[in-house]
């Protein structure tokens, strides 16, 4: 086996993924955050945490999730280079961005996320979509959920859609499937960009 060929099954055994939500407080990140490390520690046996912060005030200050995933044990629960972010607002690109890897992603709001640094980027309209074509822009989380695992691949659409199943209010499990599958068709068009 050639020194490449060692290098790359080496990573291939060591897979850690480094992710971070943020945006304002009361767009669900906290919930998000759980259902990501859920999906990935209980429908798909991987070590994960979870960790969140809010600001000063819960409803309208800044709240960021940290979710790491790895197949391996997870020596510290904090993010240090990200891997993926997700912005729901310009206040969080900009505080954020520099966390990213070289090769890291930032999937921003189109909408509320007007400038970006000179880093891989898909925009995409998260909030848009959950207001007008869900109905509900409370579903703001499970939209960003959806396209931030069509993009990463971090873990399988079954495993998170039955962790969403599991932790949103009874009741509301048809509205969240169809903001996944929103979310997830995002990605779609997000693939694109990256192709280019």
């Amino acid at each position: 086996m050639s020194p490449k060929q060692a290098a790359k099954s080496q990573k291939a055994q060591f897979q850690k993924t480094e992710i971070r939500l943020s945006g304002s407080g009361g767009q669900g990140l906290i919930l998000a955050g759980l259902i990501l490390a859920e999906a990935a520690a209980i429908y798909e046996g991987k070590n994960a945490v979870q960790t969140q912060s809010y600001g000063p005030e819960a409803r309208g200050g800044a709240s960021k999730s940290e979710v790491i995933i790895s197949n391996t044990e997870i020596l510290y629960p904090k993010t240090t280079r990200l891997d993926y972010l997700l912005a729901l607002n310009q206040e969080s690109c900009d505080k954020y961005a520099h966390d990213l890897k070289e090769d890291g992603l930032l999937l921003a709001d189109s909408d509320a996320v007007e400038h970006v640094p000179p880093i891989k980027v898909i925009s995409l309209p998260l909030v848009r979509t959950a207001r007008d074509k869900v109905g509900r822009i409370m579903t703001t989380n499970i939209v960003s959920l959806g396209a931030l695992v069509g993009l990463s691949q971090v873990i399988s659409v079954a495993s998170l859609e039955k962790a969403v199943l599991s932790r949103v209010p009874k009741g509301t499990e048809e509205l969240n499937l169809s903001a996944l599958k929103y979310g997830l068709e995002l990605a779609e068009e997000g693939k694109k960009y990256l192709e280019e």
